[in-house]
């Protein structure tokens, strides 16, 4: 069976460098090529406020799923699913070996455990209705037709309630998700800190986006024809980031909410991943011994 690397964690904590690190050293001489699973750096024109890789910390090493979509529409985890096996097939193919890096744990697991989704396509009329509601109200509504899933969802996440909504009314029933045995053999490693630290990492890092333009990215492409409301859809720091291009939070005031959202996405990623009992977990200065156990498992 075919091997693929999973790097995991929080946000902020270190996961890109040592996709790229872990990339350029092992399987010599072939290496091998990162596949992102994080469900925002997917769009285009979203680089600084998401955190996306650049070239430069790219290092050579070929980098897939990012910039696939247009901020305009929404992506889905089907979507992202369909396109990561496609990736991978095509990395073996080249005698590399895969490495998915990222955050987004709804990705990983649909992904790394066989995960059939239902297709449902999107119905404007529903969405529209459901987007003039709050998200309190929204996941009152994911619970009473699907409590499975309200269960592991963010119930502050507008698009994700929406959407689970939308699924649940066009099948009818709640559809039950299945899995079938994945065709790889995945290895999971989690990159974690004590909390302290990881809030300083979040800190530093929003600080560093702020001075290196992360705003200026979005008033771009709000002429480029992506309405507010559709920041604001997104969530996350793109919600907070519009909020205060259009006067309505102070610089003070979003740095502190982009704080506080970014630091409750953490929890809740630690949250899910802890679910796992596949994962191998480390931290991000225990380079050595990632090596040493991923020369055991390949």
């Amino acid at each position: 069976m075919k091997k693929v690397i999973v790097i995991l964690g929080q946000t902020a904590i270190g996961k890109s460098y040592l996709a790229v690190k872990i990339a350029k050293k092992i399987n010599p001489p072939a290496g091998g090529e990162v596949i992102s699973a994080d469900s925002r750096q997917v769009y285009k024109g979203i680089d600084i406020g998401t955190g996306k890789i650049t070239r430069a910390e790219m290092k050579g090493i070929p980098h897939h799923l990012l910039d696939v979509a247009n901020p305009k529409n929404q992506f889905t985890v089907a979507r992202y699913k369909k396109l990561a096996e496609k990736k991978i097939k095509e990395i073996i193919a080249r005698g590399k070996i895969p490495i998915i890096c990222g955050g987004t744990g709804f990705y990983i697991d649909a992904l790394t455990r066989g995960t059939v989704l239902p297709e449902v396509l999107p119905n404007r009329k529903l969405r529209k209705k459901l987007m003039t509601k709050s998200a309190i109200a929204l996941f009152v509504t994911l619970k009473k037709l699907d409590p499975r899933r309200a269960n592991n969802i963010d119930p502050k996440n507008k698009i994700r309630l929406i959407r689970a909504i939308e699924i649940a009314k066009a099948l009818g029933k709640v559809p039950k998700i299945t899995e079938i045995k994945p065709v790889y053999k995945f290895i999971k490693i989690g990159l974690r800190v004590p909390e302290d630290s990881l809030k300083r990492k979040i800190r530093s890092r929003l600080r560093k986006r702020i001075r290196g333009g992360m705003a200026a990215e979005l008033y771009d492409l709000k002429h480029q024809g992506v309405p507010w409301k559709r920041f604001i859809e997104l969530g996350f720091d793109q919600k907070y980031i519009a909020l205060y291009l259009r006067g309505k939070l102070s610089q003070k005031e979003m740095f502190e909410n982009l704080f506080k959202n970014n630091w409750q996405y953490a929890k809740r990623q630690m949250t899910w991943f802890k679910r796992d009992p596949e994962i191998k977990w480390f931290t991000p200065d225990q380079y050595k011994k990632i090596e040493k156990y991923l020369k055991k498992k390949l």
